[in-house]
């Protein structure tokens, strides 16, 4: 285990977590890997994860990732780069361009957030679905979306994916499983619990993934489709991006609980509690709770602990934090430089490598920009389309 290290301690010194936990880790990312679990200093090999009764405290378990062996496919260490690179590039050139008064509406960036939908995301199939939020970029783009529909999309274009009608919040492409983002706050938990509901009774061995922030977590549909998943052993994977703040509101001045994922116990399935800044811990962690529901284990509930560096909103004044707060977090734990120093320091990629992916990105970014610019609005006429399944008339017989 001398490739391998613990970020338990590091966990608890950056998200202030002072109760025992559950710590999870692996000694390589190999196939033939050995699950240690540490409680009260005593190890236990071979353990099934993640075991739905925690013994001794009711608390969700710590996963621990970060630096292990990287024993990842080369193209699969660029491909993380890339999403994650890529979402941040889509969202800083979306700050710059609302700035300027060429997006229509409101923007809500996922900058800091990355390695979450990134490690997610990777873990699943073209045909499996997810369900978004308001601050949906990131989720999109890491399941494979167009960037020039995207683009056209926020700038309120006909070529965009919902004809430039949607805008930001409410981007979909069924085609590769994203069911949509959505402005509603907690809107996403049934529309998941639902798809999966229908791969289980259609026998796909298709999963659902549902995001929603810390602030969701406290909506009534959490416990209905927490329930309902749960009650159904429904292939749902529910993942909390703890961000810190529920719009201006820190989340522990209204959340009882320490760990958002500690309320999995109440329904009887896994909660796991993840560095939602290490793509690896992510990963790892959401990669077992899609081979769990796969395998007809149920649902997980996944809490990647992160940090939102802009505000709530593009043009929001953050009243709620200091300027100072803010600095130093991304300063200390940006997901992209974490990447960059764990894959560099294992020489499993090169500062090259890296910088040719980041020139390849701006360019297909820069073609999307060009494309959403040049794209037409949408036409008065156009206005009441698309509100109605066309020719269902036709398709029901009347």
């Amino acid at each position: 285990m001398s490739k391998m290290h613990l970020l338990d301690a590091g966990i608890r010194k950056k998200w202030g977590s002072s109760s025992p936990h559950f710590c999870w880790f692996k000694s390589s990312f190999s196939e033939k890997t050995t699950w240690y679990n540490y409680c009260n200093n005593h190890v236990i090999k071979n353990c099934q994860f993640p075991p739905v009764k925690v013994p001794g405290e009711q608390k969700a378990m710590i996963f621990v990732g970060g630096v292990i062996s990287l024993d990842f496919p080369r193209e699969q260490l660029k491909a993380f780069y890339r999403t994650m690179y890529t979402i941040r590039s889509f969202e800083e050139r979306c700050n710059e361009l609302f700035l300027a008064g060429k997006i229509p509406g409101f923007v809500h960036l996922y900058i800091g957030e990355e390695a979450i939908a990134t490690g997610v995301c990777a873990t699943l199939r073209k045909d499996d679905f997810i369900t978004s939020t308001h601050r949906g970029h990131g989720h999109t783009i890491a399941k494979g979306a167009d960037l020039k529909k995207m683009a056209a999309e926020i700038f309120g274009k006909s070529t965009g994916y919902c004809r430039g009608k949607g805008g930001s919040m409410h981007i979909a492409d069924f085609s590769i499983g994203m069911l949509g983002a959505n402005g509603v706050v907690g809107g996403g938990y049934n529309l998941a619990v639902g798809a999966a509901l229908a791969a289980k009774m259609r026998k796909t061995g298709q999963v659902a993934v549902c995001f929603f922030g810390d602030g969701a977590s406290n909506r009534g549909t959490f416990h209905e489709a927490m329930n309902m998943a749960a009650a159904f052993k429904l292939p749902a994977i529910f993942v909390c991006e703890n961000n810190q703040y529920a719009s201006t509101t820190p989340y522990r001045t209204t959340t009882s609980v320490e760990n958002i994922a500690d309320r999995a116990v109440g329904y009887g399935v896994p909660g796991i509690v993840v560095d939602g800044n290490d793509v690896f811990a992510v990963y790892e962690a959401a990669k077992a709770a899609v081979e769990r529901a796969r395998a007809g284990g149920g649902p997980s509930l996944i809490e990647a602990k992160t940090y939102r560096i802009k505000g709530h909103f593009v043009g929001d004044p953050e009243l709620y934090r200091s300027r100072e707060e803010v600095r130093e977090r991304f300063e200390t734990d940006d997901p992209l430089k974490n990447f960059r120093k764990q894959v560099l320091a294992a020489n499993q990629l090169t500062k090259g490598e890296l910088e040719e992916i980041e020139e390849q990105v701006q360019e297909e970014l820069n073609a999307a920009i060009a494309f959403a610019e040049e794209s037409p609005f949408p036409e008065p006429e156009e206005l009441f389309q698309d509100l109605y399944v066309e020719g269902w008339g036709e398709a029901c017989g009347k």
